[in-house]
């Protein structure tokens, strides 16, 4: 088989600078993903139906929907979200959490493209969206991490879908402390008034895609729907990439 300049390239690299597998240590070759060798990222898999029809929470029974497939979760019935309908594909854990972990802390950018692509192959998402937002940093967080993890997630499902990335319409204007460090009822008070709509026209009356890397609690991607949502957007759709189970 003839090598091709880049592949090359990522040979001779390999061999003067070899790596493992971020998640079982094993030593990498021409693994098609960035940092994961193949064996580890074939153990990702979809969480397992019947789930909710609005946030996407798994149910604990197979048989919850087979009467009613509109049933709500507890959650989503006395706190309806403010998003239309949300897809949470895998469960933040194993070789995903790794994964995550290294592309959101750790500069591993490389792993946009093979997340966004899991991301895009777990949904038929709706083919008439006018746009996608990514969730927002506040700029102090962006200064210290460099990039969103988000945004590039979203630039990359942004070319699979053909659909326009909508640049700095929603911002962050209160810099808060992690989300991962409250509980419930203090992620809701944290992030209240934590996010603006800056150009209201580019959303009024259209189909939106909010992105974002993990759905914790859903507390900041409804605080981000609601946003859009005051602001004039008629649907709002979710996708993340895992979730907390």
């Amino acid at each position: 088989m003839t090598l091709t300049p880049s592949r090359l390239l990522h040979r001779v690299l390999h061999v003067l600078l070899p790596m493992n597998c971020i998640s079982c240590g094993e030593e990498l070759f021409d693994n098609p993903v960035p940092y994961i060798c193949p064996s580890c990222w074939e153990t990702i898999s979809v969480l397992p139906d019947p789930k909710c029809p609005c946030c996407n929470l798994p149910f604990s029974s197979p048989s919850t929907l087979t009467h009613s497939p509109q049933h709500l979760c507890g959650r989503c019935r006395q706190r309806p979200p403010a998003y239309t309908k949300a897809c949470t594909p895998y469960a933040y854990h194993g070789v995903l959490k790794d994964a995550i972990s290294q592309f959101k802390y750790h500069g591993k950018v490389r792993l946009a493209r093979p997340l966004a692509q899991l991301m895009a192959s777990a949904w038929d998402l709706p083919q008439d969206l006018d746009g996608i937002i990514a969730v927002p940093l506040h700029p102090t967080r962006l200064r210290e991490r460099e990039y969103n993890q988000s945004l590039l997630l979203a630039e990359r499902l942004s070319h699979h879908l053909g659909v326009p990335v909508l640049w700095n319409v929603l911002v962050r204007t209160k810099h808060t402390v992690p989300q991962t460090t409250l509980k419930r009822s203090a992620r809701i008070k944290n992030l209240r008034k934590s996010f603006a709509v800056i150009r209201p026209n580019e959303i009024s009356g259209k189909k939106v895609l909010l992105v974002d890397d993990v759905f914790t609690t859903g507390t900041t991607i409804n605080e981000c729907a609601k946003t859009l949502r005051k602001a004039g957007a008629e649907t709002i759709y979710v996708q993340t990439l895992a979730r907390m189970v």
